[in-house]
C-alpha cells in the first residue's frame, strides 16, 4: 500500500488481514492500530456499516410486507409456490435482522475499548488544562454514543414482532397449504402493515442518529 491508497480501501485490507484477532479484541485493536488505525477509526467505520446494515433491513422488510400484501390478496394460484415466497422473504428478513444485531454489537465492544482507553489516558497528562479539555470532550462523546446506540437497540427491539408475525404465518401457512390458509393471512396484514411501519420509523431515526453520530467524529 502506498500513501495515494484509499484510506477505505486501507480499512478494508486491514480488516481481512486482521480477522484472525477478531476473538480477542485487546489483540484485534492492537494489530489494527499498527497498520494505522485507531479505536476511533474502527468505530467510525463500524457506525456506518451498522447503518447501512439497518438501512438494508429497513428496505427488506418493506418489500416482504408487499409481498406478505399480494400473497394474501392474490386469490388463488399456486399455494406452494405462496409458501416458499414468504419462507424466502422470513430467511431474507431473519438474516438481516441478525446482521444488524452483530453490527450494534461490534459497535458496543470498540466503544468500550475506546472510551475506557480515553479515561485511562486522562491521568497521564500533565498539563491540566488540557486534561480537563480532553474530559470534557469524552464526555461530550459518551454523550452522542449513548443517544446513538439507545436509537439503534430501540429500532433493533422492532424487529422481533415484524419476525414473530412472519413466522407464524409462514408455519401456519407450511401446514394448511389451502385457501382457507391463505384466507387468514388477510386478517393479519394490518397488524403487519402497523409492525413494519413502526419498525420503519424506528430505523430512520436510528439510521439518523448514526450519519450524525459520523459526522461528530470525523470532524476536526
Amino acid at each position: 500500500m502506498t500513501a495515494s491508497t484509499p484510506p477505505m480501501f486501507r480499512l478494508g485490507l486491514a480488516l481481512i488481514f486482521c480477522t484472525a484477532f477478531i476473538g480477542c479484541s485487546t489483540a484485534y485493536y492492537g494489530a489494527m492500530e499498527k497498520v494505522g488505525f485507531a479505536k476511533r477509526d474502527i468505530m467510525v467505520h463500524r457506525v456506518e456499516k451498522a447503518r447501512d446494515s439497518q438501512q438494508e433491513a429497513k428496505e427488506q422488510f418493506r418489500s416482504a410486507l408487499e409481498r406478505f400484501n399480494a400473497v394474501a390478496h392474490g386469490g388463488g394460484g399456486d399455494l406452494q409456490a405462496k409458501y416458499d415466497t414468504l419462507q424466502a422473504d422470513f430467511d431474507r428478513s431473519q438474516a438481516k435482522a441478525n446482521d444488524v444485531h452483530t453490527r450494534i454489537a461490534d459497535i458496543e465492544d470498540v466503544s468500550e475499548a475506546l472510551f475506557s482507553e480515553w479515561r485511562t489516558e486522562l491521568g497521564q497528562y500533565t498539563d491540566a488544562g488540557l486534561r480537563r479539555s480532553s474530559e470534557q470532550k469524552l464526555k461530550a462523546t459518551e454523550t452522542r454514543y449513548g443517544q446513538m446506540i439507545a436509537a439503534m437497540k430501540k429500532a433493533e427491539s422492532r424487529i422481533a414482532p415484524v419476525l414473530d408475525k412472519f413466522r407464524d404465518q409462514v408455519l401456519y401457512l407450511k401446514h394448511n397449504l389451502n385457501a382457507q390458509a391463505i384466507a387468514s393471512l388477510q386478517g393479519e396484514v394490518r397488524s403487519v402493515e402497523s409492525n413494519v411501519a413502526s419498525l420503519i420509523r424506528e430505523m430512520d431515526v436510528s439510521i439518523g442518529e448514526a450519519e450524525a453520530f459520523v459526522k461528530d467524529m470525523s470532524g476536526p
